[in-house]
């Protein structure tokens, strides 16, 4: 019996790891070329201390009170030189990837499908042999090379890897190199490469409600959150509100229905931001966060989006004179 172990470096680069059954994080890391810091290997140096987000394990027993203190393993700090999972597991490195020596991963992979959903918006899914070895946590991005250049671009996963296959929510940028590609070029079989998985930017442990909030195609980590809630349940309610700025713009409104309907504590709603809208929702996301979306601060908040949204959310929830237990963001913008 094996469990997954990813282990999130502190330059956003992730790989994950195998680790059986009684055996501990540091030499599962190292059996797979992994250098986690490592000093002692007796629990005594702590120069091992990393942090895990979630997952089941034993602390061990062999470490002192130096190297890892009881209000350090209450807050989740671990030795990987005693810690064993007992489940899969997520552990925040601190160290580079490359001081590790590790780094991203690359991958060949094929377009398999690719659609305008509307004049904004590319749906994008490639397929590849190689892509079944791929792992990654709903949330995180790749960088994709664009076929014919040197160069790359970053989207988030809008799906989980099932099959091989993985799929993305672009955005159409007039005059953008990818854009330009998929928009006049791309057909299926095409060839593609992407490295990663990266980003700070995922799905935690779910331990309280979670309020998501998305701007145009900043829904794709989302949609690709909603996947593995819908596989692992949770417990606790979940509100999404989609903001997007023409009605041309909203994408994807099936499949969040879908979502609804699979999950049982989750709901969602969309509203667009041109007056002249003939969608009945109106207005940013934040003329549409009700007070108990924010549960007094007991809660989780994801916001993905462009920067003047990532900066209004944030200005606020300050407003509001509450502190969420979490905000986890990611901003983005468009290469022209």
């Amino acid at each position: 019996m094996t469990h997954k172990i990813a282990l999130n470096f502190e330059d956003g680069v992730t790989r994950f790891i195998d680790a059986n059954l009684g055996e501990t994080v540091a030499d599962a890391a190292y059996r797979q070329g992994i250098n986690v810091p490592l000093d002692c290997r007796d629990g005594a140096c702590g120069a091992c201390k990393c942090f895990a987000e979630s997952g089941r394990y034993d602390l061990g027993e062999e470490y002192i009170e130096d190297a890892l203190s009881e209000a350090e393993a209450e807050q989740g700090y671990v030795l990987t030189c005693q810690m064993r999972a007992e489940s899969d597991c997520v552990i925040r490195v601190p160290a580079a990837s490359d001081i590790c020596k590790t780094q991203q991963a690359n991958y060949q992979a094929a377009i398999s499908n690719v659609r305008q959903l509307s004049e904004s918006t590319i749906a994008l899914s490639i397929k590849g042999e190689s892509l079944n070895q791929l792992a990654f946590l709903p949330g995180q991005y790749v960088n994709l090379q664009v076929p014919g250049s040197d160069q790359t671009r970053a989207y988030s996963f809008s799906s989980l890897q099932k099959d091989g296959e993985v799929s993305f929510l672009i955005r159409n940028v007039p005059g953008g190199l990818m854009s330009s590609f998929l928009t006049n070029l791309a057909k299926a079989g095409d060839s593609v490469n992407l490295a990663g998985p990266l980003g700070a930017f995922y799905l935690r442990e779910i331990k309280r409600p979670l309020l998501l909030l998305a701007g145009g195609t900043g829904l794709a980590p989302f949609t690709a959150m909603l996947e593995k809630i819908a596989e692992q349940g949770s417990e606790h309610p979940l509100h999404l509100i989609y903001g997007v700025t023409h009605d041309h713009d909203l994408v994807e409104m099936e499949k969040l229905e879908a979502f609804a309907a699979r999950i049982p504590n989750f709901t969602y709603s969309a509203c667009v931001a041109n007056p002249d809208s003939a969608y009945p929702q109106k207005g940013y996301v934040t003329q549409h966060i009700d007070p108990r979306h924010l549960n007094d601060g007991e809660v989780d908040i994801y916001l993905c989006g462009p920067p003047p949204m990532v900066e209004a959310v944030s200005g606020f929830i300050r407003e509001q004179g509450l502190e969420p237990a979490n905000f986890y963001y990611e901003k983005f913008a468009a290469s022209a």
